[in-house]
């Protein structure tokens, strides 16, 4: 039976057994990580068709993208069982940029791209001509549209478990403001997820989600001093990734307030082991899957340029809460 049709009947079940509804989100949640690591079909033992791939992503000093861009390397050199040529390149969400980056790519003639897109809809021309010219092109992190296939976060789903665990320890009322970013298909979707838990809240007020933390340190310092300014006090704050968060923090401690919580999106390293620190107001971070997105990418690249069947184009990968033990 299809997956789908599986998921589907087994929550129904639990929901009929009267299962707590957590318990069913994290039963939801294995279930499909354990659904998308099941093999796409039976690897073919000719030789490898992807002897070139150009990935281009938003920011490398991210440890997130790093983390990408190593399991898409060391993925691509386990399947092929030989050297796959890398041309690592980093956008820094400038959308001219990265298409200047598609176009060497295709001049190139890599087999496969790998894009995080700066803009959803604007790179679907050069996708398109990467496709004229035989070369298979996937999504990771964000929505491209056109790409052969693609995978991301369930970003909804994180901005949603961050956010009601914020709602959570500030008692479900007080004042909330959100760190927003470059308005991608991922970051608009955790944003989304996060209003929607603080639209069932009457109690909490949403201060502002207007302002763009960059998804940088500096960016989320900046952000967080503009806010602080204007308003006196604030309970809870949601940033789109860690990276931001931590530019949160920074400022906070400069302006010495300390009176918020704080939740985010990445689980990167740092966060979470800032989250562990007594004291820290920094509560949880929704942890992403890098290295199972990359390799998933690389697994459905291969079955393609092997005109393999690949009937599922879409892959949403649950994010899992990390929190203040």
């Amino acid at each position: 039976m299809h997956v789908i049709k599986l998921f589907n009947l087994a929550t129904g079940k639990l929901h009929q057994l009267g299962m707590k509804a957590h318990l069913i989100q994290g039963l939801i949640a294995a279930f499909l990580v354990a659904a998308l690591l099941l093999p796409i079909s039976s690897q073919s033992s000719e030789p490898s068709n992807l002897r070139s791939i150009g990935i281009s992503v938003a920011d490398l000093g991210n440890p997130y993208f790093v983390q990408l861009v190593e399991s898409a390397t060391a993925k691509a050199q386990e399947l092929t069982g030989g050297p796959v040529k890398m041309l690592i390149r980093s956008d820094a969400y400038d959308l001219d940029r990265q298409i200047e980056q598609l176009n060497d790519f295709i001049e190139q003639d890599v087999d496969l791209i790998v894009l995080t897109a700066a803009e959803e809809y604007k790179v679907a021309a050069v996708v398109a001509k990467a496709q004229r010219a035989g070369i298979k092109v996937i999504a990771v992190d964000v929505n491209a549209k056109g790409a052969d296939a693609t995978i991301t976060t369930d970003n909804v789903q994180a901005g949603v478990v961050a956010c009601e665990k914020l709602a959570e320890k500030i008692g479900y009322k007080g004042n909330f403001v959100i760190v927003n970013g470059v308005l991608v298909s991922s970051v608009v979707e955790r944003v989304a997820g996060c209003k929607s838990v603080l639209n069932k809240y009457p109690d909490i007020k949403l201060l502002s989600d207007r302002m763009n933390g960059t998804g940088s340190v500096g960016g989320g310092m900046e952000a967080m001093t503009y806010l602080m300014e204007s308003y006196p006090h604030i309970d809870a704050v949601f940033t789109i990734n860690d990276p931001t968060a931590l530019g949160v923090l920074r400022a906070a401690k400069q302006a010495k307030r300390n009176e918020f919580l704080l939740a985010s999106v990445d689980g990167a390293p740092f966060a979470e082991k800032m989250i562990k620190q007594q004291g820290s107001p920094w509560i949880a971070t929704a942890v992403q899957r890098p290295a199972l997105m990359a390799e998933r990418a690389i697994e459905i690249a291969m079955a393609l340029l092997e005109g393999r069947e690949v009937p599922q184009r879409f892959i949403l990968i649950p994010s899992v809460l990390v929190e203040k033990p």
